[in-house]
């Protein structure tokens, strides 16, 4: 399955155009180093939580907002491979600084558990769950199940993918993110849907019907989960279709 690198990034909401064009830098200047996608989305439907959320997850600050990001690679091998480029490639170099604080920047290195779908969406909700390591199989279970369901209401991808890889840093990371406790790992995920109308009209029609609804004990903690919806702003997958379309 697909390995994942899964980012969480502060960017001041005025810096919305200058990010852009430096994923799009950085996108030209990694063209060579494995990554099969690239998908920066920024936040268009992020919720405060009570106990959790994007927000407190990178320390936002009040005239910050939420780029969630991944790039996508065949495995963890071509993932290692191109970050030993990125710390080695005198290109790099040449970049200029990043327009967000990347102290504060939250990365990780996920494997694929769950993977349906083919499509590339335009709107995309992120998702990040701590899960103990011992729910790994109930949690991938029940992933498989709703990703069915989310499949039946329009998304054209659904991904979950549990941490193998992921740093601890200076400031925060995925792990103080959640909240997490000893014993558990965390989930990086995300469905894609064509656009904002469909993923709400299928959340809606989801939230209406009770048999939508997991039964039982679920296999992690929901109160430390944190969701959101996003505007994607950069796909190389889609890019280079049309690249390939036009040429």
């Amino acid at each position: 399955m697909t390995y994942i690198e899964g980012f969480v990034v502060p960017v001041p909401e005025a810096n919305r155009v200058a990010f852009r064009e430096h994923a799009e830098q950085m996108a030209g200047s990694t063209e060579g180093f494995g990554i099969a996608r690239q998908v920066e989305a920024w936040a268009s439907d992020v919720p405060h939580g009570n106990v959790t959320d994007f927000y407190r997850a990178v320390g936002a600050n009040d005239d910050e907002t939420i780029v969630f990001a991944w790039f996508e690679y065949p495995s963890k091998a071509a993932r290692d491979s191109a970050n030993e480029k990125f710390r080695t490639d005198p290109g790099m170099a040449g970049l200029p600084p990043p327009p967000f604080d990347g102290k504060r920047m939250i990365l990780g290195g996920f494997e694929a558990i769950v993977e349906q779908g083919a499509g590339r969406g335009s709107y995309v909700d992120g998702f990040v769950v701590p899960v103990r390591q011992g729910k790994r199989e109930a949690y991938r279970e029940l992933a498989e199940s709703m990703a069915r369901v989310f499949r039946e209401k329009g998304a054209v991808r659904v991904v979950e993918a549990f941490g193998d890889d992921i740093s601890r840093g200076e400031v925060t990371d995925y792990y103080r993110a959640v909240n997490a406790e000893d014993g558990e790992g965390v989930v990086f995920s995300f469905i894609e849907w064509p656009d904002k109308a469909t993923r709400d009209q299928a959340w809606k029609a989801i939230m209406e019907d009770e048999g939508h609804r997991p039964q039982g004990e679920m296999p992690f903690d929901g109160r430390r989960m944190f969701w959101g919806g996003f505007d994607v702003i950069i796909d190389t997958a889609s890019a280079n279709a049309r690249q390939r379309t036009t040429a």
